[in-house]
């Protein structure tokens, strides 16, 4: 089933279109990470979805219906949230939860049940400004889940946090996979293969790639041999793209090469042949296939 559906949505700023025409759809229970470098319009898209910008134009359907107000429906977590430090945890919980139209008792109870949920039970009683980064995160997506939202958007909800911080918050994030639909943006493909099940990859404003990790793995996945020699290696790379059918490709830069080939078990007998046969020195040959990231950064390449 599909819960979200964005048609054609824009974000003009003056003169500059930082969001053009996006159309994808997100179904129920999954996780979708929103890849791009800083200024892909990441944060647009995520604030339009939020009810928090007005879009230029295009439609977003929740559940099939469309809404003039999707906050009953979703919880959000800005790229710096901000916190009244002098409240404990628990009480700013029970603060948000109001906010949404909670009565008092279902807010106590589920504010003491999201501070056990994302590791915070023990710091419940202490005042936000002595927490650490991390915890002020895990704090922040606690606030998001008060409702019980269907959607929960997350933008980058790690990007500030070091790597204790960050490993704290892509763990609680892949505990929360069953409970509620996903969508947070980052820009580092590592924490979307953590978590994910899906990948939309913006550049300029546009989708540039989508589809589910394993989808993306299978589509784009290739079978590479990069060699690192004694001698520049240019010409060797010209001749077994000429001259050996199963090498589909072939790049040098000074003294190292890939090559990519049909078949990695059969191209790589037949490359490392070829450079025995030339007489060639091999400090180094890797046999293997693209990652993800090298898609990413293809596909975010100005």
């Amino acid at each position: 089933m599909t819960l979200l559906a964005v048609q054609g949505l824009s974000k003009r700023y003056g003169t500059v279109e930082a969001v053009r025409g996006l159309t994808f759809a997100i179904g129920d229970g999954r996780c979708v990470s929103l890849l791009g470098p800083n200024g892909a319009g990441k944060t647009s898209t995520l604030r339009m979805l939020a009810g928090l910008l007005v879009p230029t134009a295009g439609t977003i359907r929740f559940a099939g219906e469309p809404v003039t107000d999707i906050r009953p429906y979703i919880g959000y977590l800005p790229q710096m949230p901000a916190f009244h430090n002098w409240m404990t945890g628990l009480e700013f919980l029970a603060y948000v939860g109001k906010l949404a139209g909670m009565n008092k008792r279902d807010v106590s109870g589920r504010s003491r049940e999201l501070l056990e949920q994302v590791g915070l039970s023990q710091a419940g009683a202490r005042r936000i400004g002595g927490y650490s980064g991390g915890m002020k995160q895990r704090l922040g997506i606690a606030q998001a889940m008060i409702h019980r939202p269907k959607l929960l958007l997350l933008d980058e909800p790690v990007s500030a946090l070091d790597p204790l911080g960050r490993r704290e918050v892509l763990d609680m994030l892949r505990r929360l996979k069953g409970e509620t639909t996903m969508l947070f943006s980052t820009h580092v493909l590592h924490d979307a293969e953590d978590v994910c099940d899906d990948v939309l990859i913006m550049r300029q404003g546009e989708i540039a790639v989508r589809g589910s990790l394993d989808e993306l793995r299978e589509r784009y996945r290739r079978s590479v041999v990069t060699v690192h020699a004694d001698e520049p290696l240019a010409r060797w790379a010209e001749a077994v793209k000429r001259e050996l059918p199963l090498v589909t490709a072939a790049e040098a830069s000074g003294m190292s090469a890939e090559i990519e080939v049909g078949d990695l078990a059969q191209g790589s007998k037949a490359l490392l042949a070829d450079l025995a046969k030339r007489g060639i020195g091999v400090r180094k040959f890797e046999a293997g296939y693209s990652t993800l990231e090298e898609l990413f950064l293809k596909a975010v390449a100005p």
